[in-house]
C-alpha cells in the first residue's frame, strides 16, 4: 500500500523523473499478489496495486535504493542486522514525521484494519513528504560523491 500511495503523491507533486519506488518485505512469500484487503482499500481511493507481487528484501535490492522506509521497527532492525552496510539509509516511516510508531500489518485482518493502516501510511507519507525527498536526495548525492 505504501508504494502505491507514495507513487501517487510523487505524480501529484512532481514528475517521477529519477524516482524509483518499490516494495519488498522482510517476511513475505515471493510472487504473491497483494492481499485482498490491500487491493480493496487502494481501489477505494483510486490506486491500482493489482500488478503488485511480493518479493523479499535482499542485498542487491537494498543497494539499488537511496532510502528504505519500513513500516515496523522490527523490520528496520532486522534489515540493519542482516545488511549493516545499509544502516544509514533505513528509517521507520513514522520517523519522517518525528514519531517512532509502527504501522501495524493488517494482513489477514478486517477491512477496517486495512483502512486504518492505509490511513496511517497516507498521513505519514503526506506529512513527511518533504523530509523523505530531502533524505533521499542527500543520500543519493552522497552516494554519487556530490
Amino acid at each position: 500500500m505504501a508504494a502505491g500511495i507514495f507513487k501517487g503523491l510523487i505524480e501529484d507533486r512532481q514528475p517521477l523523473g529519477e524516482w524509483q519506488v518499490e516494495s519488498a518485505g522482510t517476511w513475505g512469500l515471493d510472487g504473491e499478489p497483494a492481499a485482498t484487503g490491500s487491493l480493496r482499500v487502494m481501489q477505494a481511493i483510486g490506486i491500482d496495486i493489482s500488478k503488485h507481487r511480493a518479493r523479499s528484501v535482499n542485498a542487491v535490492l537494498l543497494q539499488e535504493f537511496d532510502l528504505i522506509l519500513t513500516m515496523e521497527l522490527s523490520q528496520k532492525e532486522s534489515i540493519r542486522m542482516e545488511f549493516p552496510e545499509t544502516s544509514e539509509k533505513i528509517f521507520l516511516l513514522s520517523e519522517m514525521v518525528d514519531r517512532l510508531r509502527d504501522v501495524e500489518d493488517p494482513y489477514g485482518g478486517t477491512f477496517s484494519e486495512y483502512e486504518f493502516a492505509a490511513g496511517e501510511i497516507m498521513e505519514y507519507l503526506e506529512q513527511g513528504y518533504d523530509r523523505i525527498v530531502e533524505k533521499a536526495t542527500i543520500i543519493h548525492d552522497e552516494k554519487r560523491g556530490l
